[in-house]
């Protein structure tokens, strides 16, 4: 099956593993082996019950803090597992049914990469010399330190040099590796910070031997068609319309999500983007709008088209503060309970079932993953938004009300609710105060 045919049934879990198993948050990549990927194991029936086809996993390679500053990529981290307990959880994955993206972080590295501590060693002589962006000093030699780039002034990740072949060669290999091992695709992290030449160089190749592997590229602002045509990726995070679903809701302003539908449309002439309202680098949904918003913003996420993502967590109501200063990052990647599902509290269970039930209306309308959705009926605090498919044989309606008073919003034709706690009457959805309910015809 190639990707197109499973991505777009694909609905990712995804889970950050370090924090999600409690891994020390600094890491000895020659430290002991521990099997904490085991512990995911215990939690993919969750994943199942929940509505979720796919887990996309944080880092999970040898590194010494938080998995962004790779040590080795052709590794497990120690702190949770090895070679073993991937392949264990890769099997257990994949006998229920769920995909396994893995995130590949390809612009920097750590201090302590292999061929980085031989540049510090040996000098400019060092053999991986231009696997990265150095400046030496006048009669630099060994044990001399250069200047180098690095990820967004973070001077503990070090920037690759994009531009060497070895590079190239490299990230081949480790891509190919781990889909060898049975991952079905990558997210790859930062690739706004990457040229896009060096992907179109790498990802053919990738390709020659997966052919139906799916590559997702973190892009954050700017071109994201042009990004996805000069790369061969096949999909781009959506962060324009994660923001626009946050201050929509969270402002009482529909017209800017209504913009950025608009936007989202044209990006389906190109690609099908990778849409959430959630994940590792953000504050949780449920810190960021009211508790009675949080269905909002799922029924839009799983109406509108993409590749949905739900952050662990989220579908619990997780609340969780993203804070830019060292440790910024703890309350929004927690540990889930180490006695799995059963033990989670019966306070998130609304929020959880209110996941089940749009995922399961998500898949039951496929054709969700490319449909084109506009406002019929618009105003600050309320609106209609028609979802149909790409050849305009289907639809579905999602109306939503923000206000404190009910709300009756026009939804001509409509026969059945397929959603939510509204009503249908004589072509009107009838909303309770915040209420919101898909309707079909």
């Amino acid at each position: 099956m190639s990707s197109e045919e499973w991505v777009q049934h694909a609905i990712w879990w995804q889970v950050y593993p370090l924090g999600f198993t409690g891994a020390e948050q600094q890491g000895d990549p020659d430290g002991p082996v521990r099997q904490r990927l085991d512990r995911l194991v215990e939690w993919l029936d969750y994943a199942v019950e929940l509505g979720a086809s796919g887990i996309a996993l944080g880092p999970i390679f040898a590194s010494q803090t938080h998995g962004y500053d790779t040590v080795d990529h052709l590794r497990i981290d120690p702190r949770l597992g090895d070679a073993d307990s991937f392949a264990r959880l890769v099997e257990a994955a994949h006998g229920r049914g769920l995909r396994v993206l893995l995130d590949g972080v390809f612009n920097h590295v750590g201090r302590a990469f292999p061929a980085f501590r031989r540049v510090l060693e040996q000098g400019p002589s060092a053999p991986e010399a231009d696997w990265f962006r150095l400046t030496w000093p006048d009669g630099a030699g060994p044990g001399t330190e250069p200047g180098y780039g690095d990820f967004e002034g973070h001077s503990e990740l070090v920037a690759l040099n994009h531009d060497s072949p070895a590079v190239v060669d490299h990230v081949v290999e480790v891509m190919n590796h781990w889909l060898d091992a049975g991952a079905d695709g990558w997210r790859l992290d930062a690739a706004y910070a990457v040229p896009e030449a060096f992907w179109a160089r790498v990802l053919p190749r990738v390709r020659d031997r997966h052919p139906d592997v799916y590559v997702v590229g973190e892009v954050i602002h700017g071109d994201y068609p042009g990004f996805v045509e000069a790369s061969g990726v096949d999909a781009v995070t959506q962060y324009e319309l994660w923001k626009s679903i946050r201050n929509a809701l969270a402002e009482g302003n529909l017209f800017e999500l209504d913009w950025n539908l608009k936007r989202h449309n044209e990006f389906l002439e190109t690609f099908v983007p990778m849409t959430f309202v959630g994940n590792h680098d953000v504050t949780r949904l449920a810190s960021a709008l009211p508790e009675q918003l949080l269905p909002h913003a799922l029924a839009v996420l799983f109406t509108v088209a993409g590749t949905p993502a739900v952050y662990y967590g989220d579908e619990q109501a997780y609340r969780g503060v993203k804070e830019e200063r060292a440790g910024g990052d703890d309350q929004i990647r927690p540990e889930f309970p180490t006695d799995g599902p059963e033990s989670l509290s019966e306070l998130g269970m609304p929020v959880f079932h209110v996941h089940q039930e749009l995922i399961g209306l998500r898949r039951r309308h496929p054709w969700l993953h490319t449909a084109r959705t506009t406002a019929v009926e618009l105003q600050n605090t309320r609106a209609v938004l028609e979802s149909r498919s790409a050849d305009g044989t289907r639809r579905l309606r999602l109306a939503l009300n923000l206000d404190d008073q009910p709300a009756e919003l026009p939804v001509p034709g409509a026969v059945e609710v397929l959603a939510g706690p509204g009503g249908l009457h004589e072509g009107k959805a009838g909303l309770g105060p915040h209420g919101w309910v898909v309707v079909g015809d």
